[in-house]
């Protein structure tokens, strides 16, 4: 039987077509996506349909020097052709001990100098679980601090510290829930008050839930955060409340563990997010961008809690000698290349532009970030603001520009409260020249969204059910 050659675009469907009968109703970027990835450099994807778009996805930050960068294609193919041992459980190894080396030297000095590190299974969440099991055993409590807006991994210790309680339907009884803590949003202050004095009473919360001792919370085994929330709609932490929860912890004897899956190598403008504030946590949560784009996880801990038995944690997948030599090539070159550094001034000027596009188009509700972790919440205009001047979230619309933004070549994706804000997570080797292209679509994409009649409208009635 002869084969017969679809065009471009016919195949592309027909794969799309395939993904959606075989594969689970749980997938989601595919869904709000559906492009077919055959090519990628860079910042730069190309489509099975001939198409090309500028990716500020960036495997939701995984790929902190984009697609298939060449120190790390360089640094696979040595290790593919060395015949170096692919897995190699917890064994050591030259490429394991160059990792962890670079890693540890990437560290604030202070926490490297005692720190252990422990492997994990290839995902954040699975270093979540990690890490949560590591503090119970540490301190032997089973309780954890957590936060509003908080997005830690979807395992079942990782999704209970989460904020999002609709990730968690149907799973009631499965999962232990911590005590939920305010984060500080400065948009939508859930004091009402925003600003430095918002943060201050979230903190002011927190210190007198634990000093008081009819507040009903008993010593828990951690404190679990993030120095940005980014699933939570990229919400940086005022500098000040991260020192001020560092000082309540270690006051309570309270292990402090940072979720840097996102934010670290470089992603924040510094080369781990807890730098800006110079607090110094008790475990630090790695992935992502780490394995310079393949799977690694792990945590690195101070060495007074390494209390656990040999074989009181482990994971068959822990030892990715692929994923090891990506990462020290990526980890090398970030800081070679002082990428972190670029990675504030970039941020700042992006920042800049979103801001002065938020004056032209009011849609643009609130421009936040750090570094060249940005979001801008969409809202509806014509709604009324509450009392800080924040107007009610518009998910129609958002979804609007993000489909807008896929027809103009420029891939982002969505977060925070009822899915309204846009993320931009571009890879740090961003160009100049790029950054103004993203920009520019995404500017055209919110007008030509805003001017739709059924977004705005859709997101009102959406928000009153």
């Amino acid at each position: 039987m002869p084969l017969t050659v679809l065009p471009p675009a016919a195949e592309a469907d027909a794969i799309l077509g395939r993904q959606a009968a075989r594969e689970s109703a749980a997938r989601t970027y595919a869904r709000a996506l559906p492009i077919v990835p055959v090519r990628a450099r860079g910042m730069t994807v190309e489509g099975a349909d001939g198409r090309r778009y500028l990716d500020c996805l960036s495997g939701a930050g995984t790929l902190a020097l984009g697609h298939n960068h060449p120190v790390v294609l360089q640094a696979v193919r040595e290790v593919l052709d060395s015949g170096a041992p692919l897995h190699i459980l917890d064994l050591a190894t030259p490429l394991k001990d160059e990792f962890t080396t670079e890693l540890f030297a990437s560290l604030p000095e202070e926490f490297a100098r005692d720190a252990r590190i422990q492997f994990c299974g290839p995902a954040g969440t699975d270093a979540v679980e990690a890490a949560l099991k590591l503090v119970r055993t540490a301190t032997g409590r089973s309780g954890l601090l957590a936060f509003t807006g908080a997005y830690h991994g979807m395992t079942a210790g990782a999704l209970a510290a989460g904020g999002d309680v609709d990730a968690r339907a149907g799973l009631a009884g499965t999962v232990q829930q911590p005590v939920r803590l305010p984060y500080p949003f400065d948009y939508r202050c859930p004091f009402g008050v925003g600003g430095p004095q918002g943060a201050r009473i979230a903190a002011r919360w927190t210190a007198s839930l634990l000093d008081d001792p009819k507040g009903g919370v008993e010593p828990p085994a951690g404190m679990i955060l993030e120095a940005v929330q980014g699933e939570g709609g990229v919400i940086p932490a005022p500098d000040e409340w991260l020192r001020e929860m560092r000082r309540i912890t270690s006051a309570h004897g309270i292990p402090l563990i940072v979720d840097e899956v996102q934010t670290g190598v470089g992603r924040t403008g510094a080369f781990w997010a807890v730098q800006h504030s110079g607090i110094v946590p008790d475990v630090l949560v790695v992935s992502k961008a780490v394995g310079g784009s393949l799977p690694l996880a792990a945590i690195v801990y101070r060495g007074e809690l390494d209390v656990w038995a040999p074989g009181a944690h482990a994971g068959t997948f822990r030892g990715n000698q692929l994923a090891m030599a990506a990462g020290t090539a990526t980890l090398r070159f970030v800081r070679e290349e002082r990428l972190a550094e670029r990675a504030a001034l970039v941020g700042e000027r992006m920042l800049a532009r979103l801001r002065a596009l938020r004056c032209l188009l009011p849609a643009m509700g609130d421009v936040r970030g750090r570094g060249l972790m940005l979001g801008v919440e969409l809202v509806d205009p014509q709604a009324d603001a509450d009392p800080l001047g924040a107007r009610p979230a518009a998910p129609a619309l958002a979804a609007a520009v993000r489909e807008e933004a896929l027809r103009r070549g420029l891939i982002i994706e969505l977060g925070g409260r009822h899915n309204s804000v846009l993320r931009l997570l571009p890879p740090l080797t961003i160009t100049d020249e790029q950054v103004d292209a993203v920009l520019d679509r995404l500017g055209e994409a919110v007008h030509a969204a805003s001017a739709l009649p059924a977004a705005l409208p859709a997101a009102r009635s959406g928000l009153q059910r």
